[in-house]
């Protein structure tokens, strides 16, 4: 008799060990892969059971003998690889042993030991079954040695942002049929391994993190290149979501039809937010190029008969003029000395979040909000301290002194300011040193008042005495 009291201990004995194993182990994995342990050394159990009780039962010495050894060799097999691969107090799987290369290398130990050890009629048997399954399944075996082949490579792990032939999204899951990626759009996409492992695989989140983008966008030929690439990177650096390195560049892509066409190139940190960012970016080129007066050119087959009013440059001048009237710093200014700083400001217009100045900057302007509101925030802790509104002005300081910007000042919503350069006080300082020195009093007493609302803990700027003040401001100006 083959079957001995023996062998229905060994079997109870794995049975326990399997047992034992899934009690102790918070690896979800080997908890879910010793089932089929457990059941097979069940069925080995039972089996021994039920041939010590019938020794006469047909076939106990021939094919059922046969299957009860390899039931029990894929029973140990199963528990051996799982055990010895997988950490048992650490719910992970180790990298370099994903679970579909673990069922491989059981699958594999398994046809070794059905080869080399068992050999009998059984072997035969399984042989041709082997085949009429292979031909049966060739789908579903050729998606298991591609999703065998990606685990293997490793062109991509979960959590990759990739493409696939039509499919891009990122990677949530890798099993032996097929890949899921989860869009952009939110959809969850099931591509089969066999496709994946016939198409060229563009993976976003390697070799490096960082992806560049690039948008294109058009320009009047009669802007030259330099003045629309230097307004493009200004824009480029208005994006927080632009990283700094590796830089930005713009590239002078074409000569079309209607414009010239650059191509702004820049690297974001993830490649799932690229369409938020080139939003991003393509309004901050609008609100640019608006500021540096570069035309976006209608496209040449559409004909517009409509008048498109634009305001004379007395009406410009007027509005100016209005706009420093209702700022007190320039209210002991003539009437002639307002309207000739008004003929040598301009109007820019900024987008919301915009940076208008920057902390640190060198400045040698000041600006007046005409309409929206500034924001003005104190670095690198980005705290905002006040808003300015229409009507209020900032950067006075750099003006008078060249003096770097103290602040960070960003538009909220879309901002309109008036821009004073120092060339035109240079201009007035030299016809009435009198009138600038009154707007320098002015200034330097409005800044003690801002003082006195900084925290203690900022490195606040010390205070000038007003006579201090004139002379430095005298002497950036070139006044006697």
């Amino acid at each position: 008799m083959h079957h001995y009291p023996e062998h229905l201990i060994m079997g109870v004995a794995a049975l326990a060990a399997t047992l034992l194993i899934t009690g102790v182990t918070v690896n979800t994995l080997v908890r879910r892969k010793l089932r089929l342990s457990f059941f097979l050394f069940g069925a080995y159990v039972l089996f021994n059971l039920v041939v010590w009780q019938r020794p006469d039962l047909p076939g106990a010495e021939g094919d059922l003998a046969a299957l009860e050894r390899l039931v029990f060799a894929a029973a140990a097999i199963n528990l051996l690889v799982y055990l010895f691969i997988n950490p048992l107090r650490d719910n992970r799987v180790p990298d370099a042993f994903p679970s579909i290369l673990q069922d491989a290398i059981v699958i594999g130990i398994l046809v070794v030991v059905a080869t080399f050890v068992f050999q009998d009629k059984l072997l035969t048997t399984s042989a041709v079954g082997a085949v009429v399954v292979g031909f049966a399944l060739q789908d579903t075996l050729g998606n298991a040695f591609a999703g065998l082949g990606i685990q293997s490579e490793k062109p991509f792990r979960v959590g990759h942002w990739i493409r696939v032939g039509d499919f891009e999204g990122r990677v949530t899951e890798v099993t032996w049929r097929a890949t899921k990626m989860r869009t952009k759009t939110g959809n969850h996409v099931v591509v089969p391994n066999n496709i994946i492992a016939k198409e060229a695989i563009t993976n976003y989140s390697e070799p490096a993190v960082p992806t560049r983008v690039e948008i294109e966008v058009g320009a009047s030929y009669l802007s030259t290149p330099a003045d629309v690439k230097a307004g493009i990177l200004e824009a480029m650096q208005q994006v927080g979501r632009v990283l700094a390195s590796p830089p930005p560049d713009a590239l002078l892509h074409a000569f079309d039809g209607s414009a010239i066409t650059y191509r702004a190139r820049f690297w974001i940190a993830d490649y799932e937010i690229d369409d938020e960012v080139k939003d991003e970016v393509r309004t901050a080129i609008y609100y640019a190029f608006g500021r540096r007066g570069i035309e976006i050119p209608w496209p040449i087959e559409v004909g517009y008969e409509r008048d498109w009013p634009e305001p004379d440059a007395a009406t410009k001048q007027a509005r100016r003029e209005q706009v420093l009237s209702t700022v007190d710093l320039f209210a002991r200014l003539s009437d002639e000395q307002r309207r000739e700083v008004a003929a040598s400001s301009a109007i820019h217009v900024y987008g919301d979040g915009e940076a208008i100045v920057r902390q640190g900057a060198a400045g040698q302007s000041m600006f007046i909000v005409v309409s929206g509101a500034a924001v003005v925030v104190i670095e690198p802790e980005r705290r905002e301290v006040a808003v300015i509104p229409s009507g209020g002005y900032f950067g006075e300081m750099s003006l008078l002194t060249g003096d770097p910007r103290s602040a960070t000042v960003l538009a909220r919503g879309d901002t309109s300011v008036l821009e004073l350069d120092v060339e035109v006080f240079r201009k007035l300082g030299a016809a009435d040193p009198a009138a600038v020195e009154q707007i320098g009093v002015a200034a330097i007493t409005r800044r003690a008042e801002l003082n006195q609302i900084r925290d203690a803990t900022q490195s606040a700027v010390v205070a000038d005495v007003p006579s201090t003040f004139i002379g430095r401001m005298k002497r950036f100006l070139g006044l006697r």
